[in-house]
């Protein structure tokens, strides 16, 4: 394990205050968590090949239906201002291209379209959240 690598993404965390982080390849695994009450973040080991793994949420299965994820690291607003309604609502129909929300990244206020036309299902993400990339956002109906 290259330790330039682990300081690398450290000083990346500490820049854009992702809170957790976590890459994985076939032979290496690290997970770093930013305490922000202590300010040096955390770094677990993997374990070694042959280890069973653990587990560390049950998680329900997976519902249905396509999602559409956080292209970036961000803060997710449902509404173009507070006093504003919401860009979407459970059970509302969309079409490609319509604004499901904001993400807000370094200041800049960036649209999430819809990629697909679809009934929206699920909004997985609550107001002001931060999310990450690649995160699931909106659920459509299956």
């Amino acid at each position: 394990m290259d330790i330039e690598k682990i300081r690398t993404l450290i000083a990346l965390m500490e820049e854009s205050e992702l809170a957790n982080l976590e890459i994985s390849s076939d032979d290496e695994h690290i997970s770093l968590t930013r305490h922000y009450d202590a300010p040096v973040p955390t770094m677990m080991a993997a374990p070694t090949a042959g280890a069973a793994p653990v587990a560390a949420d049950t998680k329900p299965a997976a519902k249905a239906g396509s999602v559409e994820t956080s292209p970036m690291v961000g803060v997710f607003y449902s509404a173009p201002s507070p006093n504003d309604p919401p860009f979407v609502k459970v059970g509302q129909k969309v079409q490609a291209g319509d604004t499901l929300g904001i993400i807000e990244a370094m200041k800049i206020m960036n649209p999430l379209e819809a990629t697909q036309s679809g009934v929206i299902d699920e909004i997985l993400v609550d107001n002001s959240e931060v999310v990450q990339f690649g995160q699931p956002v909106i659920r459509y109906k299956a």
